[in-house]
């Protein structure tokens, strides 16, 4: 095993795929994982409440919703070049001179200012990291899928290289939450450099005849409205979009006021998510193996049912340990969602489209659910509180699960119903 994975670094298409992975993810996971402590906190951060941070990131998710439809589009056109990634790592290095001197005395000042800010941070943090994980990751897997690579043990590079920066990134927010963003544009520079300076390993013949098959507007709309593509919107507004609203905007606020100080609850915080990250880089590297065995759907409906139990975990559960022990569970139900939904779509669409269908039926409408679901799930925690909130949430997701189950596509009924689906699966 040792051996093969030496030989895999040793390729250039994998060693260049997986390294950008591991910048971009970096560069977003030491700022995005004190993202919203940073917001809320009165000490180190903004001192918002749940209602502006619902704003915040209801506005990132409406900037990220349109940029993501433009990045998929764009990108499917692109097929194999690099310039949206090159000009995604651009707004990466500039994040820390944008926050720190025009995104947060905007957001500090209230009133229109804050809007303002709102509006601004929305567009940059989008285009540069939010939306652009979506593009980083569909680019990725068209490139590992066209050297030969299992996409799963090229994304488990950005799980490593986000585990590292969390785990700093706990000891520099208690320091200086600006060395965050500072680190966060330096790693930036590097994606940026990388993907200037490093040749691109020369495209399999194989793959010449499918970068001739550029997907139209027709095609692209036909894909966007079939009703596969609505069932699938479905399922992840009611699924992945709940579940982010409680991962990203309440979970970090949540978890560090369980400790007897903010500083003790960031400390442990940045360590338990630098834990559960390297465990959710094994598990990108394991599921692809499980979904050979299982199948896709039955990999996807085990991600959702690893959702509903860390969801209602945190709600049940008071203690520090045992939500600690729950938080990790966040390690499978990204790998088994992530990686069965990226295959859903080859399996089920146009793989000349897996860019753009991905980034509307998987990214794009979690975005809209954000919209929506941010403002409200947040007033609704500041009424009622953060584990009654959690109960809610994971009762919609056990609905989701039970939605998939009967309206999700098997892994044979592409073959089965192919000729009903040439348009889309051929």
């Amino acid at each position: 095993m040792s051996s093969a994975f030496l030989t895999h670094l040793k390729r250039p298409a994998y060693l260049h795929n997986s390294t950008t992975l591991l910048l971009f993810f970096a560069s977003w996971g030491v700022w995005w994982s004190f993202f919203q402590i940073w917001l809320t906190s009165p000490e180190s951060g903004l001192g918002l409440n749940g209602h502006q941070v619902g704003i915040v990131y209801s506005a990132n998710a409406a900037a990220t919703l349109l940029i993501m439809l433009v990045y998929g589009i764009v990108q499917d056109k692109l097929q194999m070049k690099r310039h949206l990634v090159i000009f995604a790592s651009v707004l990466m290095s500039l994040v820390a001179p944008f926050v720190i001197w025009v995104y947060q005395p905007l957001l500090m000042a209230g009133g229109s200012s804050f809007m303002l800010g709102v509006i601004l941070g929305a567009w940059v943090l989008a285009a540069g990291f939010i939306a652009a994980a979506g593009l980083f990751e569909a680019f990725s897997e068209r490139f590992a899928r066209a050297h030969g690579d299992e996409y799963g043990q090229v994304r488990m590079w950005g799980s490593v290289g986000y585990a590292i920066a969390a785990l700093l990134a706990g000891f520099l927010f208690t320091y200086d939450p600006a060395l965050n963003f500072w680190c966060g544009s330096l790693l930036g520079v590097c994606c940026l450099v990388a993907n200037i300076m490093w040749r691109s390993p020369v495209e399999p013949a194989g793959m010449h005849g499918t970068t001739q098959e550029t997907p139209g507007l027709k095609d692209i709309i036909r894909g966007l409205c079939c009703r596969p593509m609505l069932t699938m919107v479905i399922f992840v507004l009611m699924s992945w979009t709940f579940y982010t609203v409680f991962d990203q905007q309440m979970f970090p606020d949540f978890y560090t006021h369980l400790f007897d100080s903010p500083a003790r609850g960031q400390r442990m915080y940045a360590i338990l998510n630098s834990v559960q990250v390297c465990l959710e880089a094994v598990m990108l590297g394991l599921v692809p193996l499980l979904m050979h065995r299982i199948g896709v759907k039955p990999a996807l409906m085990l991600g959702i049912l690893v959702m509903f139990l860390r969801i209602a975990g945190c709600a049940f559960f008071t203690d520090p340990m045992l939500i600690s022990l729950v938080k990790l569970l966040h390690a499978p139900e990204v790998a088994l969602c992530v990686l069965p939904i990226f295959r859903y779509f080859t399996l089920h669409f146009n793989p000349v489209l897996s860019v753009t269908l991905y980034m509307v039926g998987f990214q794009l409408s979690s975005q809209v659910g954000n919209i929506l679901l941010s403002p409200v799930l947040g007033a609704l925690r500041d009424d009622i509180g953060y584990q009654p909130t959690f109960y809610l949430i994971a009762g919609i997701v056990l609905l989701a699960g039970i939605y998939g189950l009967c309206f999700l596509k098997g892994d044979k009924q592409h073959l089965s119903h192919a000729s009903d689906n040439s348009a889309l699966s051929s």
